[in-house]
């Protein structure tokens, strides 16, 4: 095929699994190693660690026409080998090749973003690409590798080898929903639980800050804790790694400079087989803090068939160089719908053995 992801699909919009095995399939994602039986999602795949990685002085960008290899001749400090546990230490830049690569055909360009579980560590990954001066983007016709930028923020982490840190999805064409078909997408699968929706170049998500019936509205990152491995779910005990945070009388949080937080959405959110969504921030010009690293969407998540009714954004929160005060309601991020290319053959849920349909506040897999 030339320019679309087979025969099977020629409508714009973001491709499903069953369109992914296919570029699989023609060479256009090249993978150094057999694909792992859960590594397809939805509407992405799961990017594994290759086999060593470099401490970098800094993050970069390459230039047009540079590749990576020549960054990493110049930053490197010293190479780390994965194909053992490592320790990445927080504070710490580091870059990693992938084990997948791309040979993307002129009309299918892609977009990276970390798993829910790394957003949830606060740990910074992006991807990065020969000669694309963007984070995270890879343009239509791309051929070459990828790698991962990783910086643990706050936990140490354990990697190794095939760990999966990142995502990618594949889009074809415009995918994105106006105004006008979002919120008619919105009258037929309710979209999030409000009667009136904020829609203005995505729908609007807030924070819950009225909590259960203990109070409880999120969770404050501990400082100089123990190691995380990213490959263990379950190993890590909460209270060791997290500070619960209980709300009395006025429903308001100041956030500290440079904590990390894990709060959740007041609004119930569902995406609907024929879509996925990405949370982007609300206004970039509010500088005062940063919410949700990892911003993808499966089709599914939310969906009531597939088990999801209720589920809420868990929002990953850090504030910057001052103190912020967030309100119980106040506006946080907007859901950007885009329009699958063709329903998904699998959705976000319990089938799948999805960590997080259905969830409220909640913390990574990782801890018990």
């Amino acid at each position: 095929m030339s320019d679309g992801a087979g025969s099977g699909t020629q409508a714009n919009g973001i491709l499903p699994v069953q369109a992914i095995r296919r570029l699989i399939a023609e060479g256009q994602v090249r993978l150094a190693q057999p694909m792992l039986q859960d590594q397809l999602q939805p509407a992405s795949l799961d990017l594994r660690l290759g086999d060593c990685a470099w401490r970098v002085r800094a993050s970069f960008l390459p230039g047009p026409n540079i590749p990576i290899s020549d960054k990493l001749n110049e930053l490197a400090l010293h190479k780390i080998d994965l194909t053992q546990s490592a320790v990445l230490e927080t504070g710490c830049v580091y870059v990693a090749p992938l084990l997948e690569s791309l040979a993307l055909p002129s009309g299918i360009s892609a977009a990276a973003n970390p798993k829910s579980s790394t957003g949830r560590l606060d740990v910074f990954t992006r991807v990065i690409a020969d000669g694309v001066p963007a984070f995270d983007q890879v343009p239509a016709g791309y051929a070459g590798p990828l790698y991962a930028e990783i910086c643990p923020q706050t936990f140490p982490i354990i990697v190794r080898q095939g760990s999966r840190l990142c995502q990618v999805r594949f889009r074809q064409g415009t995918a994105a929903d106006s105004d006008a078909a979002l919120a008619d997408l919105h009258r037929r699968e309710r979209l999030v639980s409000s009667d009136r929706p904020d829609i203005s170049h995505g729908i609007a998500l807030s924070v819950d800050l009225a909590g259960d019936a203990s109070g409880l509205v999120g969770y404050r990152a501990k400082r100089h804790t123990g190691l995380v491995d990213v490959d263990a779910p379950g190993s890590c005990a909460v209270l060791d790694y997290w500070e619960p945070i209980t709300l009395r009388g006025e429903k308001r949080l100041i956030l500290d400079p440079d904590q990390f937080y894990i709060l959740a959405s007041r609004e119930a959110v569902n995406v609907p087989p024929t879509h996925a969504a990405e949370m982007v921030p609300f206004n970039p010009l509010v500088g005062e803090f940063r919410v949700h690293y990892a911003g993808f969407f499966d089709p599914g998540f939310g969906y009531a068939p597939s088990g999801g009714a209720g589920s809420r954004a868990v929002l990953e929160v850090r504030s910057h160089k001052v103190p912020f005060i967030l309100e119980h309601g106040q506006i946080i991020g907007r859901l950007i719908y885009e329009r699958m290319a063709e329903l998904p053959e699998m959705l976000y849920g319990a089938a799948l053995g999805s960590h997080y349909q259905a969830q409220g506040l909640k913390l990574s897999k990782h801890f018990k």
